[in-house]
């Protein structure tokens, strides 16, 4: 069986080299890039992101990230983003008092959590729906999270009923709930870091890929 080959999306984000050596352990060939033939031929693409959202969606745009994970997921092509990889798939974001727009493939905002102690910054468990591939033996299992900021209401509520199977919510709990993780279809995201997460990381990182 080939190695399934995932483009880590190259735009300026800082913790893109423990998300390619994480990838390589789970068993992928990986390319640093953002050359948009690569990004798109790619059998997976991981969208990495540290730091303000407003600052991340501003490199993204300067890459021409948001047309290539359009495209991508038009095709049923798999995306993963992490942390505020995944942040930036919501509409919006309310970080530093402005509200700056996302991506948009799923509804909602990105809030800052209402906790004792902010940022949100260690191992914590997260609650698994049936059904999930992501996190497919790893029931119970902790994981590393660094943030400030978060989605706070499930996508599949906003959207309603429809036609099309709803995303699947994993959530975690720092001072209020918050979605850790969303699966549809061929998006996925993990609010926490799975590079930095040790086996249980590797582990997802192995489920994602088997789905490509």
């Amino acid at each position: 069986m080939s190695q399934p080959r995932v483009v880590v999306l190259s735009y300026g984000s800082g913790n893109v080299h423990s998300a390619v050596r994480a990838l390589e352990r789970a068993g992928a060939a990986v390319e640093l890039t953002a050359e948009p033939t690569a990004v798109e031929e790619a059998d997976g693409l991981l969208v990495p992101g540290v730091g303000a959202f407003g600052a991340v969606m501003q490199q993204l745009r300067a890459v021409g990230a948001p047309r290539l994970i359009d495209r991508r997921l038009a095709g049923g092509r798999p995306v993963l983003g992490v942390c505020v990889g995944m942040q930036v798939m919501f509409e919006s974001s309310t970080e530093h008092g402005t509200t700056e727009s996302g991506l948009g493939q799923w509804p909602g905002s990105v809030e800052r959590l209402q906790a004792p102690v902010v940022p949100h910054m260690g191992w914590s468990k997260v609650r698994v729906p049936a059904g999930s591939v992501l996190f497919d033996g790893l029931a119970g299992q902790r994981f590393y999270f660094v943030h400030s900021y978060a989605a706070l209401r499930d996508p599949a509520e906003l959207l309603g009923p429809g036609p099309t199977t709803p995303p699947l919510a994993t959530w975690a709990t720092h001072g209020v709930d918050f979605l850790a993780a969303v699966e549809n279809g061929a998006l996925s995201a993990t609010q926490f870091h799975p590079e930095k997460s040790g086996e249980a990381g590797i582990q997802l990182l192995r489920n994602w890929l088997a789905t490509l």
